[in-house]
């Protein structure tokens, strides 16, 4: 693979508004090529997993359910892809652990349309909270 379009793919993830043109870019120089498709090992990530159920429950404003979270690793780029079902809407995520950024799609409506949700979201380390007995 190419890593500029690694280091682009990296670079629209963090800067890029339109979340559109960044999911457009990782389908049209990624998702559909089969040297991309061959890469990584099937590895579950809990917090992934978490993020997709909480994301997509404020996306459509209810408690939902999600299916055929199939997440692959790319252990030389440190990445995740994955696709997934939202009741019965066809929804992926992309992630990057060292910069741990990631961007969800999921279809608007089902049976899919090309309207399309995202959400561009970041893992925060969160500090537990001092207290009067801490000595640092």
């Amino acid at each position: 693979m190419n890593i500029d379009r690694w280091q682009e793919l990296k670079q629209k993830l963090t800067i890029e508004p339109d979340l559109s043109d960044i999911w457009l870019f990782y389908m049209d120089h990624f998702a559909d090529h089969l040297e991309f498709t061959e890469l990584g090992e099937p590895k579950y990530n809990q917090c992934l997993d978490s993020i997709i159920q909480k994301t997509c429950q404020q996306m459509f404003g209810r408690a939902i359910r999600i299916t055929d979270f199939l997440p692959i690793y790319i252990l030389q780029y440190g990445f995740f892809h994955a696709p997934f079902q939202v009741e019965h809407r066809i929804g992926g995520v992309i992630y990057f652990e060292d910069i741990k950024i990631g961007l969800i799609a999921v279809s608007a409506d089902c049976p899919p349309t090309d309207e399309v949700k995202y959400s561009r979201f970041s893992e925060v380390l969160q500090l537990p909270i001092p207290n009067r007995n801490d000595l640092n």
